[in-house]
């Protein structure tokens, strides 16, 4: 059985950094593809980053291009997501996930495997 735990979430101020990480235990070979979700009160789940099994393959969304990084350590079974630029509209709840497929996916039901999620708060 595969977990997916992310850590790294908090209160930052405005213009600040994080950087998140989601640990795979159990068989994470098995995800060819990973990425980051989040959600705010009352929105839905929208993709954030997603990154190919090799990290030669990235996307991110529009709202977080040029803030956002995605990367993984396959040694160490773990991805990362660093922010920069952190505005208000960032506060959500920041999931990681991984699929079994090539294709790294935009879409939450691509996704066959998530973690509890961090909250990450932006104060402005």
């Amino acid at each position: 059985q595969v977990q997916l735990v992310e850590s790294g979430g908090g209160l930052v101020q405005a213009g600040g950094s994080l950087r998140l990480s989601c640990a795979a235990s159990g068989r994470s070979f098995v995800f060819n593809a990973m990425g980051w979700f989040r959600q705010a009160p009352g929105k839905e789940r929208e993709f954030v980053a997603a990154i190919s099994w090799n990290g030669a393959i990235t996307n991110y969304a529009d709202s977080v291009k040029g803030r956002f990084t995605i990367s993984k350590d396959n040694a160490k079974d773990t991805m990362y997501l660093l922010m920069n630029s952190l505005n208000f509209e960032d506060t959500a709840v920041y999931y990681c996930a991984g699929r079994r497929t090539s294709t790294i996916g935009t879409i939450p039901g691509q996704y066959d495997h998530w973690g509890q999620g961090t909250q990450v708060t932006v104060s402005s």
